[in-house]
């Protein structure tokens, strides 16, 4: 696994649930969503497993709506815990970041 993915899988529940705070999303829309800010590496084979998770935790919940397009989607809404959650991952993500962006500055 290379050190990107290492990374990535740390703070991927962290940028779902900022996708989602922002609107309520479907699995593809999702994943897309994070490929069009860098993420590339964001496939929906890796987003179900993390929304089926952040779901079984109770930090999001699903509804499924009429798709314009097909068959119903299921889309994903932030509930009050994730809310929680997504403050917390923010705050530890900013005391980790400020460090270690410092750190590898005097390299």
């Amino acid at each position: 696994m290379s050190v990107r993915s290492q990374l990535l899988k740390g703070i991927l529940d962290g940028c779902v649930l900022a996708v989602i705070e922002k609107e309520a999303v479907y699995g593809y829309e999702l994943s897309k969503k994070l490929q069009d800010i860098g993420l590339q590496d964001v496939s929906e084979g890796t987003i179900y497993p993390v929304l089926l998770r952040l779901q079984k935790n109770g930090l999001i919940r699903g509804e499924m709506r009429p798709s314009d397009s097909g068959p119903n989607r299921k889309y994903y809404f932030l509930t009050e815990a994730g809310e929680d959650a997504l403050t917390s991952i923010i705050e530890e993500w900013n005391r980790i970041t400020d460090p270690v962006n410092e750190l590898l500055k005097r390299r």
